[in-house]
């Protein structure tokens, strides 16, 4: 098991908990990883992003999309059938299943579409105006004049 020391991050950095916190999270080999159902994530933009699951054999209904504390929820339940089928082969699995993917600040999801077997959840970053960088005026001292030289050739 790794043990990292994050004081020297917390020394240079302000406001940077939850990354520390992220990359603990990460670097735990405590909790095993789900495999299922595969997934993949796009940067489509330079601010916009997807999630692509693959969800053969569920339904829209039977599939949930949440974000709630910072995290997008996906998860599935599986309508349970009418009449019982009788399978030689089984190899579409249709467990239910639920998976989180942990959210950076100010992402949010903007869409969800389900077709051809795949769930895909569109995101996008929005950088609110006041963490925009601006550039801050250097104001004079009062009574101070400037005094311009003039160099004579």
């Amino acid at each position: 098991m790794r043990n990292l020391d994050f004081a020297p991050l917390y020394r240079a950095t302000v406001g940077f908990d939850r990354i520390a916190d992220l990359m603990d999270r990460a670097l735990s080999a405590d909790v095993a990883q789900p495999t299922y159902p595969p997934y993949n994530i796009e940067k489509t933009d330079e601010n916009a992003y997807r999630i692509s699951i693959a969800v053969a054999g569920f339904t829209p209904e039977e599939l949930s999309v949440e974000v709630k504390e910072g995290a997008l929820f996906v998860s599935a339940r599986k309508a349970p059938e009418e009449a019982e089928r009788s399978y030689l082969h089984r190899g579409i699995a249709t467990r239910a299943f639920e998976r989180r993917f942990a959210l950076a600040d100010h992402v949010r999801a903007t869409g969800a579409t389900h077709e051809h077997g795949m769930l895909h959840i569109d995101l996008v970053r929005e950088t609110p105006e006041a963490l925009k960088p601006r550039r801050i005026e250097i104001a004079r001292p009062a009574g101070v004049t400037q005094v311009v030289d003039a160099a004579v050739n």
